[in-house]
């Protein structure tokens, strides 16, 4: 790992940078007497500009609200990065290769500054290409989704034409070696030789938070066109994508500022949020929005109170849900309060303005409903809140999202809002609410008791492991069907395993892990895989483990009979326990009333099924 980067550096590169130069990519400057420039402040809002910039010395100052310094720390306050990291972005925008006390250089650094100039090229040769006769396709498309001239230049959309290699033969005429292009992701090695990765397509360029582009997506327009939908720049030096967000170069402002964001879920719903005054929209590219996006937005947005914002949308149908609940799963990493906006008709931002106008787009953010809410509507809705049993097993699955409300002042506010859903006593969901944080507090307990140590500054979250789950019939039964649900999920009947998937687990641990799971979109190659890496923390570890520690059976054939074994073990404990409720609820009823009939019949549903399971 580099060390300190050397102090001559430090100064050699500041001197070679021109602090106008970079303060006006973010503010538009003005002469204003010799050495001097001015603009508005991007620090404070104001009417008359006041904040001064003097490229001889490298320095700015606003007279209006005292911030000033030097290129490093307007980068640090601007864009959130390390000293270090403002530092390696201005060697690479000046070409010079930094060096470290340890001795040599960066490996990431060395070279980065050509893959900038790569595809800073390309975006400027695509925007030009949006122009051609060729791309008559393209501007039909952006036409369609209410995007004009003024919208593809603003969002730098360009056109990738059909050739093989017109990318490539232009940088290569710009001196561009064949190397840098494919280390840039601008152009693929196929057994046929290099050719342009993107071809006959409309291309957004992607930029990172200073605004440097780093890669590119781009959306196929032709019928013969055998590749995906959407195809991204592959990870490169300096494209990274968990930790890329499309449109927060534009958004960043207004986020630091507002301290809210919108997460939509592709280019063309950031652009139409944008153009209709929503100006804090990102989306990630080509990834599930995951917990490195959340720190790149919590240093953006300064989230470090509840008075922050982030609002999700969402497509309701079933693949939008599951979206939700993996951003839930998260949510917690955000101090800000999270919301979720579903627009009417199942509509995305973009097809929203594009049918009702700009005014829809901002009245769907006004009609956002909180994330806890929304989560608790997708949990009920799994279960028949007609009946007892349905009840219960409703207060018990949602119980602990009220717990896990970090606000006390909304906590009871959402008890209301349970018992009201579930028809029941607030009394009754308060106790179970209680009860959950109990469990939830006692489980935290132990894990911190088992992370050592009596005089630490700080509560640590402590990994759970395989090793530190207590040894007991319930969770070694638990423990068993998590590694099969992931090891050998695939090879599980069908109806079994989401059946199985679908039942609360009682240790905390492995319900993080059960529960991340059966948000997870199973159609999609390497699911297991994407849950383990969605599971929070402190359960990833855990989770990491059931996917890969050794499956207890001497063949596949033994797994696969044990694993389904597992899982309908799982179900069969679910349906004793249900038993259990409903000779309770029975017991309870009067003898002969129509309430202890439907009892009865849902006790016999019961034991058919339980029969069903054991028979097959």
């Amino acid at each position: 790992m580099a060390g300190r980067i050397r102090q001559a550096d430090i100064d050699e590169v500041k001197a070679r940078v021109n602090i106008a130069d970079v303060v006006g990519e973010r503010v538009a400057l003005k002469p204003a007497g010799v050495g001097s420039m001015k603009g508005l402040c991007p620090f404070h809002d104001e009417r008359s500009p006041s904040f001064h910039v003097r490229p001889q010395v490298g320095y700015y100052h606003c007279f209006g609200c005292g911030e000033s310094g030097d290129v490093y720390s307007f980068l640090r306050a601007m864009d959130h990065v390390s000293f270090t990291e403002a530092v390696e972005r201005m060697a690479a925008r000046v070409g010079y290769t930094l060096h470290y006390e340890d001795g040599g250089a960066a490996p990431e650094t060395t070279g980065r500054s050509r893959l900038y100039a790569a595809n800073a090229a390309a975006a400027e040769y695509y925007r030009g290409q949006l122009m051609s006769p060729e791309a008559d396709t393209a501007r039909r498309f952006l036409g369609d989704r209410g995007f004009d001239a003024g919208a593809a230049a603003h969002f730098g959309v360009g056109y990738a034409p059909k050739g093989w290699s017109s990318l490539m033969d232009h940088l290569l005429a710009q001196k561009f070696s064949r190397d840098e292009l494919v280390q840039a992701g601008l152009v693929s090695q196929g057994q046929r030789g290099v050719y342009d990765r993107f071809r006959g397509r409309v291309v957004w360029p992607i930029r990172d938070v200073t605004g440097q582009v780093i890669g590119f997506g781009a959306r196929k327009l032709y019928d013969d066109d055998q590749g995906p939908k959407y195809l991204n720049t592959p990870e490169t030096p300096i494209y990274k994508k968990a930790q890329v967000l499309y449109g927060l170069d534009l958004a960043k402002r207004d986020i630091s500022r507002e301290h809210r964001v919108v997460v939509v879920e592709g280019y063309t719903d950031v652009m139409a949020c944008h153009l209709a005054g929503i100006t804090t929209a990102i989306a990630s590219c080509g990834t599930a929005f995951g917990s490195d996006h959340i720190t790149v937005l919590r240093r953006v947005m300064g989230d470090d109170s509840a008075s922050g914002e982030v609002v999700f949308t969402f497509d309701p149908d079933a693949a939008g849900q599951k979206a939700a609940l993996r951003a839930f799963a998260e949510e917690k990493r955000f101090a800000a309060q999270t919301y979720v906006a579903v627009a009417p008709g199942g509509l995305d931002p973009c097809d929203l303005r594009l049918q009702r106008g700009d005014g829809a787009v901002r009245a769907l953010m006004d009609n956002k409903a909180p994330m806890f809410e929304f989560v608790i509507d997708q949990r009920l809705k799994d279960y028949d809140l007609s009946s007892v049993e349905g009840r219960a097993g409703a207060l018990r699955a949602a119980a602990p999202i009220v717990s896990d409300i970090r606000d006390p002042a909304l906590r009871p506010g959402y008890v209301r809002v349970l018992a009201r859903r579930l028809g029941l006593d607030i009394p009754e969901v308060q106790s179970a609410v209680e009860r959950a944080a109990r469990g939830a507090d006692r489980a935290e307990k132990r894990e911190a008791q088992r992370g050592g140590g009596t005089e630490a500054p700080a509560p640590v979250a402590v990994s759970v492991t395989l090793a530190s789950l207590p040894n007991t019939r319930d969770v070694a039964l638990e423990r068993g069907a998590m590694m099969a649900f992931l090891q050998y999920g695939h090879r599980i009947e069908p109806d079994l395993f989401v059946r199985a998937l679908q039942t609360p687990f009682g240790h905390p641990a492995l319900e993080a892990v059960r529960s991340t799971l059966a948000s997870t979109d199973l159609s999609q190659p390497g699911w297991a895989v994407t849950a383990v890496e969605a599971v929070r923390e402190p359960f990833r570890t855990l989770g990491v483990e059931l996917l890969t520690a050794d499956f207890p059976a001497r063949n596949e054939e033994g797994a696969v009979a044990a694993a389904n074994d597992l899982a309908r073990r799982v179900l069969l404990r679910e349906l004793d326990r249900q038993k259990a409720e409903l000779v309770r609820g029975i017991q309870r009823v009067q003898p002969g009333s129509e309430e202890a009939r439907q009892l009865g019949l849902r006790l016999r549903e019961l034991d058919a099924d339980r029969q069903r399971l054991t028979e097959s």
